[in-house]
């Protein structure tokens, strides 16, 4: 492999000649070999970071057009638009387990930035620190692009996913409209539901989850950049954070606003956690929608098997023609492995200490891995599973008038107690609800069959 030597405040440094990152990238490229090609930060930080250098860039062309000259900003802003594409991707290869303030991302995104944009002018226009990173720090410029991504991934992956599976669910409710089955409670046989109504509670839960993550996200739209190191904005010119603010809205098409409390803004993590949050509460209510799903398609023939979903691949490497409801079973392990990093968010949100938190790499490599799997979970279930539901009307209509708490629409007629022990002496003795009842002298067959009509109890 052929070299050249870049330099940094602590000397020279061999960085692979067929790459654009520089020092101080490299420097941390050797020296954090943990999760290396696997847990590297995630492309949404990178994509965020881009944006932000590029309004930034723009930014200062305005505020200190002496030192963002024309000529700098057309170059930094065509190298900052091939990291916002993901054409430099490859020159991102930092993991998460660094610095816990992000400087060597943000050093990693100044470096590649600056030579990207030397290339293009055909010299040594722009330098990592002083150019790129003008008016800025790592420890507001890594909070922004953590709250940019954030947003975006909320606004554009999760809140579309969901909305498709709630339109399938709305198809669903349309088709079995009108049929009847047991409703159940604890497990156990409960007075009868719609199927309707049952979809409908899928559907409700997921909408509500909708308003929830559209209202995490406001907070997020208000970002940390102006702050600088610790807060006072020390080398930002006035009015840097609110103009930087109006650039990233622009470059988005997101209305972003720059915090109003910068020493809150770095140190914080507030924001993400109630965020995160919200996403839990949807990873919550798909693992619920899921279960109840796989519950009612057990069986075949041994189980509840009041559904059937698509069988998409054997179930087994033993059990010939066995199926499995795989497609629920993934909704259910993303589900947990978004709860468990709502609890590494969380512990790493109390670790803001004076002016800074430095845990903001974990943070946001777990918010976007949760994100990106609860998105990429519910179009799966939505495109290989809950579009393919159908009601096994027969095994709803036996399961229905076998269940003993139709017992329950007999209360206003005979009286809780006497309901009660007609049920209890129809599973006793493994009869009908009708002639346990009449057995026991509550009602005539003829009086029975007027006030019974389990359809009728929805």
């Amino acid at each position: 492999m052929e070299y050249r030597i870049e330099h940094d405040s602590m000397g020279e440094v061999k960085v692979p000649a067929d790459h654009y990152w520089g020092a101080q990238t490299e420097r941390s490229h050797e020296n954090f070999q943990i999760g290396v090609g696997i847990e590297t930060m995630p492309k949404e930080i990178i994509h965020a970071f881009g944006i932000l250098k590029k309004a930034a860039a723009e930014a200062n062309h305005e505020l200190k057009p002496e030192k963002m000259t024309d000529r700098k900003l057309a170059v930094i802003e065509q190298a900052a638009d091939k990291v916002i594409s993901g054409e430099l991707n490859s020159e991102f290869p930092l993991v998460v387990w660094q610095t816990g303030s992000g400087t060597q991302s943000n050093m990693n995104t100044n470096e590649v930035i600056a030579n990207v944009a030397n290339s293009l002018a055909g010299e040594k226009l722009c330098h990592p620190n002083d150019d790129i990173n003008m008016s800025q720090s790592s420890n507001d410029t890594f909070p922004t692009a953590m709250h940019i991504s954030a947003v975006l991934a909320l606004e554009e992956k999760l809140i579309p996913a969901a909305q498709e599976l709630i339109e399938t669910f709305k198809k669903l409710e349309k088709e079995n409209e009108g049929i009847v089955k047991s409703g159940r409670t604890h497990l156990q046989d409960a007075v009868p539901i719609a199927f309707s109504q049952e979809i409908s509670g899928w559907r409700s839960s997921l909408e509500k989850d909708v308003e929830l993550v559209k209202l995490a996200a406001e907070p997020l739209k208000c970002l940390a950049l102006g702050g600088t190191a610790v807060g006072t904005g020390l080398n930002a010119p006035k009015g840097f954070d609110s103009l930087v603010a109006e650039k990233v809205s622009a470059l988005t098409g997101v209305a972003f606003t720059t915090a109003p409390n910068k020493f809150h803004a770095l140190t914080s993590k507030d924001e993400i956690v109630f965020a995160h949050g919200a996403v839990k509460a949807m990873a919550c209510d798909m693992m619920k929608i899921a279960n109840d799903v796989r519950w009612l398609a057990s069986g075949p023939r041994d189980g509840l098997g009041e559904i059937t979903i698509p069988a998409n691949e054997p179930g087994s490497s033993i059990m010939p023609g066995k199926v499995n409801p795989t497609q629920c079973e993934q909704v259910t392990m993303v589900a947990v492995q978004i709860i468990g990093n709502d609890t590494a968010i969380g512990m790493a949100a109390t670790q803001g200490n004076f002016e800074l938190n430095v845990f903001m790499p974990v943070i946001a490599y777990n918010f976007q891995q949760s994100v990106r799997i609860l998105s990429e979970s519910i179009r799966s279930f939505n495109k290989n599973c809950a579009v393919g539901i159908k009601a096994n009307k027969e095994k709803m209509h036996d399961n229905l008038y076998n269940s003993l708490m139709l017992v329950t629409a007999l209360n206003p007629y005979i009286g809780y107690e006497n309901a009660a022990k007609t049920s209890q002496l129809a599973f006793r003795e493994n009869i009908s609800l009708k002639e346990a009842c009449v057995r026991l002298g509550f009602l005539t067959a003829e009086e029975f069959d007027k006030v019974f009509h389990p359809e009728q109890m929805v």
